[in-house]
């Protein structure tokens, strides 16, 4: 694949990550959990990881976690969104390399470590240890969104995959 042709996908990718966070946050939550959502958005780095080198998608994450926090948030939305998304991307990058793993597992881990990354920025503000309690909930927030990420990615990968060859 050509340069032209990663600038090419990494600028829709990180158009419709935007679109994707945009439809998130109109779509109300009724977990009754402060700051449990899908993560619509996370679908294109799973995604991308797949078909594009891992470079082109960590720029991607950046671009779509600083416009999108420009645009809807606040600079403290861009650190929370920052440290989670860039430790998940890590981590899906890790598990992506390991013989096995699923692409919904990858996604699973990935959303788990989003929550965990989130967390650690809440104990690093807050100075204290007190959001850790939140943690077995964010697991479990974490696991079920990033199955279901996982799982539509496992289903659009086949026809992306078709699209950039």
């Amino acid at each position: 694949m050509t340069n032209a042709k990663k600038v090419a996908y990494c600028a829709m990718l990180t158009a419709l990550s935007m679109i994707f966070s945009y439809i998130e946050a109109l779509i109300p939550v009724f977990v009754g959990i402060p700051g449990i959502k899908l993560g619509l958005s996370n679908l294109v780095v799973v995604a991308g990881l797949s078909f594009l080198p891992a470079g082109w998608v960590l720029l991607v994450l950046v671009l779509k976690v600083t416009l999108v926090s420009f645009l809807f948030g606040n600079m403290s939305v861009w650190i929370y969104s920052m440290a989670g998304g860039v430790l998940s991307f890590l981590v899906m990058l890790l598990l992506k390399r390991v013989k096995g793993v699923s692409t919904i597992g990858v996604s699973m881990a990935g959303g788990v470590s989003h929550n965990i990354g989130q967390l650690f920025v809440a104990v690093c503000m807050v100075g204290s240890a007190a959001p850790l309690l939140y943690l077995p909930v964010l697991i479990v927030a974490g696991a079920v969104s990033g199955t279901a990420i996982g799982a539509a990615a496992y289903r659009v990968h086949g026809l992306v995959g078709r699209m950039v060859r």
